[in-house]
Order: structure tokens, then sequence, then C-alpha cells
């Protein structure tokens, strides 16, 4: 079930949940409006020839109240705001509707697990012809809180904690299976 504006507001007063910091315009009747921060971290395209999912990738880090996103350009930021979700809630972001209509599209590749601590990292994308400026402080996306059935474990992954805008960890998974052969799966179509 999507939390209210009042159970929201009631669970940050009971201090089962925790977004700071928060002000009474970013409540909104079923989520809270999320603020860009002022750290963005940018793919450094010139020391890298390709995009590997075995290693880290090469961002450049910034500090600075403005940004200008090139056409068809991809920017990692960060929320202002720091998050505590308890065992019982999960979370999603979604653009806001208003900079969606710009062009701009800002997610935060889906989900939020139970037990999430720290600043979300935001996916923002300029699908324009032409740059758009973005500065700290403004409203860009909007967290949507939901119970879940029972209590879950607490997510315990790669991006708990972050306090800035973090890069693909992905080469950190354990699943990729490292002797994949299409030879030995697709036998049958010999």
């Amino acid at each position: 079930m999507i939390l209210s504006s009042k159970t929201i507001l009631n669970k940050i007063k009971e201090q089962e949940l925790m977004i700071e910091p928060l002000t009474s315009s970013q409540v909104q009747p079923a989520s809270i409006d999320l603020r860009i921060g002022n750290h963005f971290m940018i793919m450094d395209e010139y020391s890298t020839p390709f995009i590997s999912l075995e290693k880290p990738a090469s961002y450049k880090e910034v500090y600075q109240e403005t940004i200008i996103i090139p056409p068809q350009g991809f920017v990692l930021g960060t929320t202002i705001e720091y998050i505590n979700l308890p065992n019982d809630m999960t979370a999603f972001v979604e653009g806001r509707s208003s900079i969606g209509r710009l062009g701009l599209f800002i997610q935060n590749a889906g989900w939020v697990d139970p037990g999430f601590k720290g600043h979300l990292t935001l996916e923002l994308y300029n699908a324009n012809r032409i740059p758009i400026e973005l500065k700290a402080g403004r409203r860009v996306c909007q967290l949507v809180l939901a119970h879940l059935d029972q209590k879950g474990l607490s997510y315990i992954g790669k991006y708990n904690c972050q306090d800035r805008a973090t890069g693909s960890r992905i080469y950190l998974d354990e699943d990729c299976e490292k002797s994949y052969s299409s030879s030995k799966k697709f036998k049958e179509f010999d």
C-alpha cells in the first residue's frame, strides 16, 4: 500500500522513517519531493574506449551549484536528503512531471529496498538537442513510499550508506558466470 502524506509525516514524527532535511513544501499527497545536491559524476569518455561491466567505470567528480547537462548527456547526481527506511517499508523514485516535460529524465534505477540508509544516486538524462541547466536545491523527483506485507531483511548491498553520487558497482556482482560459453549453453542448436 502506498503511503499518504499523513502517514508519511506520522512515521517521521514517530522516528520510524527518516528523510532529512525535509521542508513542508516537499510533502505531496502521496510522495515526498527530493532535491538535487551539488555532487555530480560524469562518465569520463576520453579515458575509456568502452564501458565494461567487469571493472569500475571511470567518472569525473564535480562539486558545483549549477551543472549544464549536454544534449543526450548522462550525469549522476545525488539527493540532498538522507533516507533511512525501516524494514517494513520500500520506496521508488519517479522524476517530477514538470522536469520530464522539459526532456530531463530522472530515475534511480528503480527500487529502494527496505532498510536502505543514505543519499540516493539519481541518473539524469537530457533527451534534448540543447543543454539543460540544473541548480542544486531544485526539487527534481518524488519518493513514493509503500508498506511491505511483513517486515523484510535490511538492505546490505553495495550502495547502502552512500553519502554522495555513486557510480556503478555492477562489477562487484558475484552472480556473473565467469566461464560462460555459448557453445556449451546452446549445443542443441548445432
